[in-house]
């Protein structure tokens, strides 16, 4: 079976060209970012008190307990990649498998983390529950990057559920396909996102 599409001759020029296609949408997605982490240096700078004591009020343990399941599903979608380079089907549909799951996982987390903040009056607006300058900006910054990001993971989980559906199915090349190298490459973006919002989001205000 070849997933070959016209105009492309091989799938190594397909796949060359899906991936400089995905590298320039992971590009403006780091520019935006970018932008957000620089909005919220800023403000850190102007309300330092305030970021500390917000950035404390946040659940450090299903931060931690996300940050690691973020890791291991970026290295079950390291696995799923190899093992389509080396044509081992049964590999990279486990590999997909566990992605998936483990995106899941993340968003049953952060879903059950966010009834938390709810419930203890952390969404800015009327009946914020800290008085400290700053805090509530924090968390204004806290329910849009996270929330952005979650979008991001939800999507990340649909490209990978469904790669793995095809795969199930007989209709995806595994060996080496474009698809599968262009959902690596996007799923490890939504890591390395989560990996510069932990530290900001969760370790502040507690280094003691």
């Amino acid at each position: 079976m070849s997933n070959l599409h016209e105009p492309f001759q091989t799938l190594a020029r397909q796949r060359n060209a899906a991936e400089f296609g995905i590298w320039i949408f992971l590009a403006s997605e780091l520019v935006f970012f970018g932008g957000l982490f620089t909005c919220y240096s800023v403000y850190r700078l102007l309300y330092p008190q305030g970021f500390l004591a917000a950035g404390a009020e946040t659940n450090l343990i299903i931060g931690t307990a996300n940050t690691a399941i973020l890791l291991t599903s970026s290295a079950t979608m390291a696995v799923a990649v190899w093992a389509g380079r080396a044509g081992l089907r049964r590999h990279v549909l486990w590999g997909l498998c566990l992605t998936a799951m483990l995106g899941v996982g993340f968003m049953v987390l952060k879903a059950v983390e966010y009834a938390e903040d709810i419930r203890k009056g952390l969404v800015p607006g009327a009946g914020f529950a800290m008085s400290e300058r700053g805090a509530e900006i924090f968390f204004s910054f806290y329910w849009i990057m996270t929330a952005i990001h979650a979008v991001h993971l939800t999507i990340g989980v649909g490209a990978v559920s469904l790669a793995a559906w095809r795969l199930w199915r007989g209709a995806l090349d595994w060996r080496g396909t474009a698809f599968l190298h262009v959902v690596g490459l996007y799923w490890h973006l939504i890591d390395l996102i989560w990996i510069f919002l932990f530290p900001l989001l969760y370790l502040l205000g507690r280094g003691g």
